[in-house]
This record gives C-alpha cells, structure tokens and sequence, in this order.
C-alpha cells in the first residue's frame, strides 16, 4: 500500500494533531512565561499531587533529569516544591504552591479557548465517538507497551 500525503497514516495524524496543539497553545500561553515542559509538568502535578519525579517523567516522556531541572526552575519559581517521601528517603513528592494557582486558571483558560475552537464544526457525537476511538486506541497501546517492555528482540549470534 502507497503512502498518500494528502491522506496521513493515524500516527502521523495523531503526531501532527500533537504538534499543531502544542504550537498554537505556546503562542497562546507565552503570557504565562513558561516553557512548554514547564506548563505539562505543571498540569500533571496540578492533576496528580504527589507523584513522584520519576512518574512524572514517565508521564512527560522525558528523561528524569531533565525533568528534575524543570522541577528545579519551577521550584525557584514558587510554582512547587518538592516533599520527602515518608516511604522512601531517596524519592520526593511534588506538590503544587498557592502560587501555581492563578498560572493553573491561565492554562486552563488557554486550553479551553483552544480545544473549543479546534473541535469547532464537530457535533457532540463526532467528539464523542472521537473521543471514545482514540481511548481505545490508547489503552491498546499502553497494554503493547506493558507487554513489550523488558523484552528487547535479540540479536543474531548473541546469546540471551
């Protein structure tokens, strides 16, 4: 099967939804003053308090020093801190300041400004259905990637 430009694979169409998202939320949010890495760790921390350093890595996809640099300037910022684990000594929790709050209402008014205008033209049905196919989609990827994991394909001639 040919690949047709004009008629983009899912992944290439989930992959540019995603930058076009991100590309016209940072020109929305520059008023905000923070770098898109720091507005999504401060959203997963606003939506998750507590989670660790290494979850929220996990959830940005990024490595976890670079989100403990992040963490760092969002610290500095007065925007988190990060709270010892009573559990574990080696891990911190981050929590979200008061201060964080009124960015969190920016976000939040931002990403709501433009995900009604990215649907504009679709009927609650087409969103839901949407909305309902790409879960799917979703939780068939999480449990490949959950099956995969540790199961690196090896190499001709190299013993397990």
């Amino acid at each position: 099967m040919q690949h047709d430009p004009a008629n983009p694979t899912l992944g290439y169409l989930i992959a540019d939804l995603t930058r076009l998202f991100g590309r016209v939320f940072d020109r929305r949010a520059a008023h905000l003053g923070l770098t898109r890495a720091q507005w999504r760790a401060l959203k997963r921390i606003h939506d998750r308090q507590g989670l660790s350093q290494v979850e929220l890595a996990d959830e940005l996809d990024m490595e976890p020093i670079a989100v403990g640099r992040v963490v760092d300037r969002l610290q500095k910022a007065g925007f988190v801190e990060r709270r010892a684990d009573p559990d574990d000594r080696r891990r911190w929790r981050l929590h979200l300041l008061p201060q964080a709050m009124q960015v969190m209402d920016g976000i939040v008014d931002v990403s709501t400004q433009l995900r009604s205008e990215a649907l504009e033209g679709l009927s609650d049905d087409d969103v839901e259905a949407t909305l309902q196919a790409l879960r799917h989609i979703r939780d068939n990827l999480v449990r490949l990637d959950r099956d995969g994991r540790g199961t690196a394909p090896r190499k001709e001639g190299h013993p397990a």
